[in-house]
Parts: C-alpha cells; structure tokens; sequence
C-alpha cells in the first residue's frame, strides 16, 4: 500500500515542484502512516506541512495543489482529501484489493530483498557459562533469533554468534565453587566461597567428576584443581545450555571465546591501538580509556592497577575483531542491565576508527514468571530459579518463544504460566495458530465436495469482485500489509511486531469466519472466498516460520475462537 501510494505522490510533487508556483525545488519526504481513527482512510501524509516552511506557502493550498497534480490512471483510489492543517488522508478502492490478492495468491509478495545479500551479524544469548539458562536468558535468546530470521527473510546474509564469556572472575568462582563440592563429597567440611555458585547442578557436576575420576583431585595442588574445574565446569555447562538452545529451536553458526581472544592476544593489541592514538592514561596504577571525549559521562577502566584485564577491555577487543569481519551491520542483543555499558562501548570503536553506527544493541527487559496470579520467584545465585528447560517442559517451545515476543523488549514482561498451556481463544499463540489450521479444515470441506481438487484454484478465472463485504477488503487490506511490517520490524529491530500483525490477522480472520460462510452452494462465491482465506493461511504461515513457531494444520479446541 505504502509503495503504490508513494509513487503517485512522489509524481505528484514533482509536477508540483516542476510547475514553480510554490517557490521551491526541496522536496519534502513523503512519510505515510495509517490514520488513528480508520475512517479518515487507509493511510495518511503530513507531507503538504513539511512542504509548508521552505516553500512559504500554506499547507492546505500546498495539500490542494498537491492533489490536482496526483494522478490515478489505474483508478486505486477511492477517496483522497485533506484533514485539519494539510493532512492527505487516502482510501483505496476495491480494484486495488482485487489486484493485490491476485499478486499474494501468484506469490509476487512472497519474498522482500531489503538486504540485497549484505552480511549481517547477529550475537545474542551470550551468557556466562557458569549455570542453565533462566527465562530472562531465554526471552534474550528468541528475540536474538527472531531478529536472525527477520534478516533472513528480507535478503541479508545472517552469522548468529555466541560469545563465551569463558575467562575472568566468574570463571575463576565456578571453578572455586566446583572444588568445594568436589571435596564436601569426600567428607571435608569446607568454607563455601562468598561469591560462588549455590545451585544444585554445581553439586551435580562435582558428582560427575567424583565418579569418573575418584579422589584425585584432593591430591593435586589447589590452583591446579580449581584450573580442572573451571575448564570442566565451563565446557559442561557451555553444552547444557547449547543443549537448552537447541531445544528451544535456536542454531549457533559460531562460539566466540574469550578466553582465546585473550591468548591471540588480541586485547593487549588493541590496548596498544588506544594508546598509540592517545586515548589511554595512567591513574593510581590503573589504564583508563579516554570515553568521555566521546560523549560517555566518564574514563572507564580496561587495566586494573594489578595487570588484570577489565571486561571492557575484551569487549572492546571482540568488537575490533567483529568490524575486521567487515558486517554491514552489527546486532547485539544484551540484557537492559547492559543499558550504561553501550555508551562506553561505542566511544571505544569511535577511539579505534570505527563507525560506531554500524554497532545496533536491543536491550532485553526482565521476566516475571506467573502461576494462578502469583509471581514465581527466580534467583540464580542461590539455585532457587526456575530454569527454560522447565519453562520449556511446562509450556512447550511454541507458546514460550511466542509469549516472549509479545512485548517490545525493552518493556517488562509478565509470562503467565497458566495462560500458555490453555488450549483456547484466551491463549495468544493458540489464537493464531488455530486460524491456520481453521483454513486446512475449510479446504478439508472444499475437497468433499469436490470443489479443489488440490491444484491451485486462485487463477485469474475467480472473480474476486464477488468479495464485498467489508470484513473480505479489511483481511486483504491487513495482508497485503505485511511486508509493510516485515519491513518496520527490521528498521526498528522490532520483532513484537510480527506478534502483533498476526494477532490483529488471525483476530479479523475468526470473525470473518463466524461472520460468513466460506463454503456455499454459490460456487463462484465459493471461489472467492477460498482464495482468499487461503492467503491468509499463507501470510499467517509466513509470520509465524519468521517466529520459529508451527503452524498446525489441526488442533482441539476446548474453547472456540
């Protein structure tokens, strides 16, 4: 809808512009967006108002002018005026509908090339691997993903990356933690570390080695047992959680290590970058980077006053080695806990020559876990969380990597335990997924009585002319709109918005239905109809591949839509 109408404007003001009566060659951009209220129209432009300035004129004599100029020689156009100071507000006639679903159903929509192959990276999920996953971990995970497969599905060439966090203190205190356990199974009383890791599946993994290996790490040394334990710590629990991952439909293309980043020793280059550009200084024994010349509110940290490396200093060396990639664009999706540390990272790519525009980062708010009203309480540091895995097992992989999606992410969501495991309208994921497989159960019907035979029925013989109803040109108008959102979600890094497309979809389809039926003793009625729910199947399918959730072709209903 957008391009058609934007190509009739766009000539519009060329010819307005070209016949110099408003004083100016600039032209404004033409920005169209869907009205608040639907019977201003389809879509709407304040293009007349931004006009107004640099031409002197009047926005409604340039809105008038404007619209004497717009041709429509395919008439699809049902009504075109101007709203208040200068709004354009337009409405498409039924023609275009008609021409629109003839292009859905001959699959010219099918595919959007926004990114022409470029390469794009996407690293999300990038935990310690120091415990399981959490749904906050989880909720970082499918928004990472779905943002992979929004790429995918508008022509970028898509990496999904994982950096392991595998060196630094919190490695150091699993290995701590570990050796504790290991000898509390040999009957030590022991002094648990103040900062070490509770959980039961720290117990677990110190009763793997036990077995396997016996008492021989009570006679090692113990800087060279907690080094076992670390590594061992940190491998195992690296694969439970590509495990958990996996099950929750999510591939890694590539593991990203820092502690081979460190051995490369591509953090000590990269400190010797900064300071051979100035941008590094000495204070009470410490190095600190110069951000704030950057914009960030303060000097920050990478070489503590004992040698050690900061964080920051290897998230700066991973970020050099991503540009040396040469990505047209960088995606990072961190927690929200992450919101300081955006700045500082960026001033360091602006210190190292980069163009810290090409780094985009999604923060990620928190969950809250719900059952029957009341919050499930989580803490990783004490074991007393509820993990994905369970998330997983109670839910399923469909209903929690929907209901993660059904916020913007940098709103807090509550997840409704008991809401996700209802099989009725009630349930969002099952609401749109029932519309899918409410389509196959109406060409079940068609095929009985002998009306699709299986081929395609959606050829130029249906006259669409027959769809009148107001509820027929609102699902195609909400179709033909899709890559319209496909497109607003990728500029954004705005993936909610598949979620709420398909729940307005499947929302307008269910009433449709229970409004009218597709199948009557009409035959050419029939056909129009059957084409056009069809394509709604299409477009719903289509949405909810991009979510990584199936779409059904039968389901039990306990409460109909």
């Amino acid at each position: 809808m957008r391009s058609h109408l934007r190509d009739l404007l766009t000539r519009a003001i060329k010819k307005t512009s070209q016949e110099g009566a408003l004083n100016s060659t600039e032209l404004p951009p033409v920005l169209l967006e869907a009205p608040k209220q639907r019977e201003f129209g389809d879509l709407a432009t304040n293009v007349a108002m931004l006009w107004a300035k640099t031409a002197k004129k009047p926005p409604r004599m340039i809105a008038e002018t404007i619209l004497k100029n717009l041709d429509d020689p395919d008439g699809i156009l049902a009504r075109k005026e101007i709203a208040g100071p200068g709004f354009l507000n337009f409405a498409f006639a039924p023609k275009f509908y008609y021409q629109r679903l003839r292009e859905l159903a001959a699959g010219k929509d099918a595919t959007l090339d926004l990114g022409h192959g470029a390469k794009v990276q996407v690293e999300f999920a990038s935990v310690n691997p120091t415990g399981p996953l959490h749904v906050g971990h989880g909720r970082v995970a499918v928004i990472g993903d779905v943002l992979a497969r929004l790429h995918e599905a508008t022509g970028f060439e898509v990496e999904r990356e994982y950096y392991v966090n595998d060196a630094g203190k919190q490695m150091e205190n699993l290995g701590l933690s570990l050796y504790a356990r290991y000898r509390e199974l040999f009957g030590e009383k022991i002094d648990f570390p103040e900062d070490g890791y509770a959980g039961d599946y720290v117990r677990a993994l110190a009763a793997e080695v036990k077995q396997r290996d016996g008492d021989k790490f009570l006679n090692e040394s113990k800087e060279a047992a907690v080094d076992f334990f670390r590594q061992f710590g940190g491998d195992s629990l690296l694969g439970t959680i590509r495990g958990q991952l996996g099950e929750f439909g999510i591939q890694f293309d590539s593991f990203f290590s820092e502690r081979a980043l460190r051995e490369r020793s591509e953090v000590v280059r990269s400190m010797d970058l900064l300071r051979a550009r100035g941008l590094l200084y000495s204070q009470d024994g410490a190095q600190w980077f110069k951000s704030t010349e950057f914009g960030d509110d303060k000097d920050r940290t990478v070489i503590k006053s004992d040698g050690e490396l900061t964080y920051f200093a290897s998230d700066i060396a991973y970020h050099r080695n991503k540009f040396e990639r040469r990505y047209a664009k960088l995606i990072n999706v961190w927690g929200a806990d992450h919101h300081g540390y955006v700045p500082r990272l960026k001033a360091a790519l602006q210190g190292l020559g980069y163009d810290p525009d090409l780094l985009q980062v999604v923060l990620v708010q928190m969950v809250q876990l719900t059952r029957g009203g009341e919050p499930v309480r989580m803490s990783k540091r004490t074991g007393e969380f509820v993990s994905l895995e369970e998330v997983l097992e109670e839910v399923g992989r469909d209903a929690a990597r929907f209901f993660f999606l059904m916020r913007k992410s940098d709103s807090h969501l509550d997840f409704d335990l008991d809401l996700a495991k209802r099989q009725s309208s009630e349930n969002p994921v099952f609401y749109v997924q029932y519309a899918h497989a409410r389509v196959a159960s109406i060409f079940e019907q068609a095929r009985r009585n002998g009306m699709f035979d299986g081929d395609h029925h959606g050829d130029q013989l249906v006259g669409l002319e027959r769809l009148e109803l107001g509820e027929e040109l609102e699902l195609i108008r909400q179709m033909i709109q899709f890559n319209d959102v496909l497109q607003e979600s990728v500029r954004e890094l705005e993936p909610h918005r598949i979620v709420f497309y398909l729940l307005d979809l499947a929302g307008e389809f269910h009433r449709y239905y229970n409004r009218c039926r597709v199948i009557s003793e009409d035959e050419g009625l029939s056909r129009a109809r059957l084409l056009l729910v069809e394509n709604v199947q299409k477009t719903i399918r289509r949405g909810l591949e991009i979510l990584g959730v199936d779409a059904p072709l039968k389901m039990a209903a306990r409460s109909d839509p």
